[in-house]
This record gives C-alpha cells, structure tokens and sequence, in this order.
C-alpha cells in the first residue's frame, strides 16, 4: 500500500536532529518528535491532522515531545497511535514493534515493515518500504550510530541488513552529521572517488543550509566505511589503525568505529 502522493518533510528540532514529517494531503505521521513545538508549528502551518508517531528507539531527543504531542492532539479530538520498538522500554507506545511486524497507516495509504536493528540501543527498530528507510541513528549518510547498549557484532549486524536493501530505497537518518562523517570516511579511504565527489556536494548543500538528507543505500554502499568493512581498502585501513592484521568484518567494523569514537 503506497501512494505517489505522499511526501516527506523534514523538521528541524535541537541543533541537528530531523523529525521527518510524513503527510498526505491533510493527515500526518511524525518519526521521532523530540520536540513538539516545532511539530505544532509544522501542523498549524501546514493545515495537518496527526494520526500517528513512529518511534525508533528511547532516547530522549526522539521521543521527548511524544506527551505534549498528545496532549496537544486530545484538544482537536484527533486519534493519535504511537508505534515503537517493543525492546526499548517506552511507556507511550500504543503498538509494540519487532522485526517484520507490518505498520499500516490506512489515513496516509501507506505500510511499513519492521527490521530490528540492535546497536545503537538494544532495541532500536527501522521501518522501511520500497522507497524508504526511516532508521532513527542506526545508519548515517557516511556513517553509523554510536553503539551505547549493543555490541559491534550486533550493530555491524544490523548495517548488514540496511545494506542489502534495495540501492534506490531513500534513507532517512534522524541527524545532519553527514560532513563530520565525511570528514572520517576521508580518513578511511582517502582515493575513494565516490567519497570524494559525494563530500563537495554535501559542503555545497550545507553551505546553502540545506539538508544533505535523504541519501539513498546505494550511494552508502559506496562511500560509507561501516557498510563497507569487506573491501580491502577499508580493511587495509582499519589493519594500519589497529597495527595488527584485521581480517573478519566484524573485527574491522568495531576497529573503525573504536577509532571514529575518539576522531
């Protein structure tokens, strides 16, 4: 179920976060509403009714404005579902989500389908369609997530299954970190020329204030260290950084992103 109609809008909330606003027509569904003010203002402005939240995973600076969201949806007598990660201990959630559990959102003719991505948080989920990936602070245009309650093995994992989505799937990340991440992947493969002209687009885009969200998995497949921890030149570089032979995937995802933590 999917509607050429729909669109999907960024919100800027804190200093860098994206609340991605998915809407048509009149109706809404948010991702990860940190803030609810800047929410009100993006419904207000828009003439939008919300009739749901997507929720990746509980850090605060994603689910903060979820209460006043409702309570703000309570006074227009709107229904309001909040789906979440079943493994993430959020007290809002309607609708608790694992792995390929199905999100229809019937007001917005659309559905998603659920990948658990255990990393970032234990239980930090995407929801993904043909056409997009919403994927909270797992995958990042040029990087990944911090790994806070999982492991390496988990989150390489996870940017395993991101990596195998179809290449023209866009991919909705809930930050703008992409020229710092940039600035690291540089680090990692320097003669990438991918990287290289990708990183002069993305200065021209910010340089404009403008978003360099959506990417897409196909051009991450090119220039993104972390989904690319099977190549030699990123293997020869996590063995320099490390100076000692790194050889499975996983020994290299956790020596690059060791090394990404104190970049």
């Amino acid at each position: 179920m999917s509607d050429n109609h729909t669109n999907v809008s960024a919100i800027k909330a804190f200093s860098d976060n994206y609340i991605w606003a998915i809407s048509n027509e009149n109706n809404l569904a948010l991702v990860d509403p940190g803030n609810a003010q800047v929410c009100i203002e993006h419904i207000e402005k828009n003439n939008l009714v919300l009739s749901a939240i997507l929720i990746t995973h509980h850090h605060n600076d994603h689910i903060g404005g979820i209460e006043k969201l409702l309570a703000y949806a309570n006074t227009k007598h709107w229904t309001v579902t909040v789906y979440g990660p079943k493994n993430d201990n959020i007290l809002q959630l309607d609708v608790k989500l694992s792995e390929n559990d199905t999100v229809i959102l019937p007001e917005l003719n659309c559905e998603f389908t659920v990948i658990d991505l255990p990393g970032h948080t234990h239980g930090h989920i995407a929801y993904h369609n043909d056409k997009q990936l919403f994927c909270g602070d797992t995958l990042f245009s040029g990087g990944c997530g911090r790994i806070f309650e999982g492991t390496p093995a988990q989150m390489h994992q996870s940017l395993s299954k991101l990596a195998k989505l179809a290449g023209n799937t866009l991919v909705y990340c809930a930050h703008e970190y992409t020229l710092a991440n940039l600035t690291f992947a540089l680090a990692v493969e320097p003669k990438n020329a991918e990287l290289h002209k990708y990183t002069e687009k993305v200065k021209l885009l910010r340089h404009e204030d403008k978003a360099s969200i959506p990417t897409s998995i196909d051009l991450e497949r090119q220039i993104n260290p972390f989904l690319r921890c099977h190549t030699t030149s990123v293997k020869q570089a996590a063995t320099n950084h490390a100076s000692t032979l790194q050889t499975s995937e996983i020994e290299v995802f956790a020596t690059i992103r060791a090394w990404k933590d104190n970049f």
